[in-house]
């Protein structure tokens, strides 16, 4: 049983990657992204298609609300239950994503974290209420700044779970992350999506026009009212609410949506390079890449279920 990790920054093109490995494989993809499994959030996280989800089952996208509480532990323990299912009827079975922990959490998982006094997080949040996302960014920068270098520095939640834990246990949330992975029931093939920095830098800022044009920000002001909620936290999200509580015009923040974009395109990268276990592609290179999970996974068996039949619900 082969688990087959797509990942890479964002718009770079992991969807098609992993729609078409999964027809040619004939299996079923698991979202690795965490804020597509979001159901309110569709524009803004540019989930993928009506046409794409119906070409090959998809899981773990708009199956959850921005009202749930969500964490990678949890998000890893439905994946190995919905992978339990799956391999019942495949040999192989896609997890495609660009949300870096969330696939650690899944491949490899996590030690246990202690208990955090609960007072600690809510000095926190009335410290972010009062100071903003800037002072919480100094924050984690001073106390640790090799996690700061590459986590999601616009991801409120994460920065407020290492801060707690940081001055729970004096240590660093990484001291805390498995340093031997947990033994899983399948094998593990990772693949990494690379373009050329200006080329991504494109698909970046057309797929922040399309997002606009699509109606993001009227997608935004629905949402506004759940803006603390961690979910909406997120680029994409945050700088349509400055724009809305006037912190600065349209054009600003459009221009602070494709920054922060690229911002965060870098330190996926930075994330996934880190990983000498990923093997690198360019997203064109569809042949290439089927030869080599091929080869790799030596896989004959055949499915069960062709996943053409699909036709449930998205």
């Amino acid at each position: 049983m082969n688990m087959i990790v797509v990942a890479g920054p964002t718009a770079v093109g992991k969807t098609k990657v992993a729609i078409t490995l999964a027809m040619r494989l004939g299996t079923e993809i698991i979202s690795a992204d965490s804020r597509q499994i979001f159901r309110e959030m569709k524009i803004g996280t540019a989930r993928p298609s009506a046409q794409e989800l119906w070409q090959v089952p998809h899981h773990l996208i708009g199956s959850h609300s921005i009202t749930e509480e969500y964490n990678a532990a949890t998000y890893a323990e439905e994946v190995l239950q919905l992978t339990s299912e799956r391999f019942k009827n495949y040999a192989n079975v896609i997890l495609c994503g660009g949300s870096g922990l969330y696939i650690k959490a899944v491949c490899e998982g996590f030690d246990d974290i202690p208990d955090i006094p609960p007072e600690i997080r809510q000095s926190l949040n009335r410290e972010y209420a009062a100071k903003g996302l800037s002072w919480l960014q100094q924050q984690i920068r001073a106390f640790d700044p090799e996690l700061y270098a590459t986590m999601d520095q616009q991801n409120v939640q994460r920065i407020i779970r290492a801060l707690e834990v940081r001055i729970a246990t004096g240590m660093s949330i990484r001291t805390f992350r498995n340093k031997v992975a947990k033994t899983r029931p399948f094998d593990v093939l990772k693949i990494g999506l690379e373009l050329d920095r200006l080329v991504l830098y494109r698909n970046i800022d057309k797929r922040m026009d399309d997002m606009i044009e699509a109606g993001l920000f009227e997608e935004a002001r629905e949402l506004y009212p759940y803006r603390d909620r961690n979910a909406l936290r997120t680029v994409g999200y945050q700088e349509v609410f400055g724009y809305m509580e006037g912190q600065y015009d349209k054009d600003e923040a459009i221009r602070l949506l494709k920054q922060h974009s690229r911002r965060y395109a870098k330190r996926q990268m930075t994330w996934f390079k880190r990983d000498p276990e990923f093997s690198w592609f360019n997203p064109a290179d569809q042949e290439g890449i089927y030869d080599f999970v091929k080869m790799r996974t030596r896989n004959k068996t055949e499915p069960r279920i062709a996943s053409k039949q699909w036709k449930g619900k998205y």
